[in-house]
């Protein structure tokens, strides 16, 4: 059988551990992640949990449903859907936010197309050191992202990584067409959009994410002298500067509002998650047909 590890198939970075590889490498097919492995899954006319999937350990195809319960994970229809606009779509980074907690990896992820959203950057600089991606809507826009299926307990994973400077909606598909591979349509599903609100270019309109980061951190060097003077000259000086220090970062943060880029947010706050600052998932909203859509 072909090697289907993370690393033979080259999705190893990791940007947590290495700021200037972020978004990292995000998957472009079908997959179920599971052990450090990409296990492709085939594409059915059917709801996610009948796409089928083959692995090392079974004979043969199974359901993806049959893989999760073999391996002992909550099947599909007991997870939560996830818009991943940023590095939780790159299968490094994700298996390494739940392996230093010890919590499983086993998740579905799958690009889908997704009208209303366009991916930007949040206008603050992250723990690692980074200029994360983040969210904002545009109603004429279809973007391909990746959607990854979270248990309870990654859920809560990845809200802890994520707040306070990111906030959790969830986007109904009526509003947001989600369209997956096999022509299916989400009913919703959640995505995380930035507490600080997005960066604008020198025209006022969001600065596009998702591209390189030594890029854009040049770029934003360039164009501030508080910056080249706070996190300068370079990429690199940057990253470690604002990686080592919370009151670097903070400083960095506020020069992004000082210099006139900041573009705020509030046509998330209609659709944020009502259960966005719980800690314990047993209140989480019932799965059924009026949230994430049960494939």
């Amino acid at each position: 059988m072909t090697d289907r590890s993370i690393e033979a198939l080259g999705y190893t970075d990791v940007p947590a551990l290495q700021p200037l590889t972020y978004p990292g490498r995000v998957i472009d097919e079908p997959v179920l992640l599971s052990g450090k492995e990409l296990l492709a899954l085939g594409v059915q006319p059917r709801r996610l949990g009948a796409w089928t999937v083959r692995s090392s350990v079974a004979s043969g195809e199974e359901t993806l449903d049959a893989a999760l319960e073999r391996l002992g994970q909550a099947s599909v229809g007991g997870r939560y859907p996830v818009v991943s606009v940023g590095s939780n779509a790159a299968p490094g980074q994700v298996s390494h936010k739940f392996d230093r907690i010890g919590v499983p990896d086993e998740m579905p992820m799958i690009p889908v197309r997704v009208r209303g959203i366009k991916v930007g950057l949040s206008a603050h600089i992250s723990p690692a050191g980074y200029v994360a991606a983040a969210p904002y809507m545009d109603p004429a826009a279809e973007t391909p992202l990746v959607v990854t299926w979270l248990d309870a307990a990654q859920l809560k994973v990845v809200d802890d990584t994520e707040f306070p400077g990111y906030r959790r909606a969830l986007l109904p598909g009526d509003v947001f067409p989600m369209t997956m591979p096999s022509g299916e349509r989400l009913g919703a599903a959640y995505i995380y959009f930035s507490a600080y609100g997005v960066l604008a270019g020198p025209n006022g309109s969001p600065r596009a994410g998702g591209g390189d980061q030594a890029t854009l951190l040049r770029e934003l060097l360039a164009d501030s002298t508080a910056l080249r003077e706070l996190l300068g000259p370079d990429p690199e000086t940057w990253v470690r500067r604002a990686g080592s220090d919370e009151a670097t970062r903070h400083r960095g943060t506020r020069i992004f509002r000082e210099e006139g880029w900041l573009t705020e947010q509030p046509e998330f706050l209609p659709y944020e998650s009502d259960d966005s600052e719980l800690k314990l998932y047993d209140d989480l909203p019932p799965r059924d047909d009026s949230l994430p859509n049960r494939p």
